[in-house]
């Protein structure tokens, strides 16, 4: 069995047809009442590990692509999505200089080593145009303990401290670190209706509570 095929599998077992529908209503929510901001309308846009592209089929953008592994992801992305399978580690189909926005989402902790991450955090620099901005999500294991082992497929404990050091290290320069943000997953007690998503996100005192992803956005230098 592949790489790509297991990853296949294991989200297959993890998210069923309602749970996925669940997820890209919320993502229907967060993209234009919280990330849009971060996005300009003229951005060309690569979502790194974009999985059932949540993010990537609902942000508004000039140009929108999408790298992973996973065999299924394709089939879940919108027309105007261009899907790459390639490892994060490895952007070559991209030229330096050519990317507005990179978004990631719960996936730096799939990735096997601490060496795997920086080696992505080197493309992400390379392929940003100066002035542009890396956009991410990602479980915080200060706050998750145990709960973060209960997927098969994490490997590297993080927190907002060390994916700002890791980002800083390449060279980008960290503009926002919110340590607690959205819940850990969409099977959390997340509240999951439209109207409750966005209450959610206009109250910063609740995340402080509920929270247990990090948000972190870095930017590119200009010079």
């Amino acid at each position: 069995m592949s790489e790509n095929q297991r990853l296949d599998k294991i989200y297959r077992r993890r998210f069923n047809e309602y749970e996925c529908e669940q997820k890209n209503k919320i993502w229907q929510v967060l993209c234009p009442e919280f990330f849009q901001k971060y996005v300009p309308l003229d951005a060309t846009v690569l979502d790194i590990g974009a999985g059932y592209c949540e993010f990537i089929n609902n942000i508004r953008c000039g140009k929108k692509l999408a790298v992973d592994l996973n065999e299924d992801t394709p089939s879940f992305s919108n027309p105007d999505v261009s899907v790459t399978s390639s490892p994060s580690t490895d952007l070559s189909f991209l030229t330096d200089n050519s990317i507005d926005r990179v978004f990631m989402s719960n996936f730096l902790e799939h990735l096997k080593t601490k060496q795997e991450i920086l080696e992505t955090f080197i493309e992400i620099f390379r392929v940003l145009k100066p002035g542009g901005k890396v956009i991410t999500l990602h479980p915080n294991i200060r706050y998750l303990y145990m709960d973060y082992w209960d997927y098969f497929d994490h490997h590297v404990p993080l927190t907002d401290k060390s994916i700002a050091e890791g980002l800083e290290v390449v060279g980008l320069k960290v503009d926002v670190s919110i340590a607690r943000f959205l819940p850990f997953t969409t099977k959390s007690k997340i509240p999951k209706h439209p109207t409750l998503v966005k209450l959610y996100l206009k109250f910063p005192f609740i995340w402080k509570i509920m929270g247990k992803q990090t948000f972190v956005v870095a930017t590119k230098p200009t010079s």
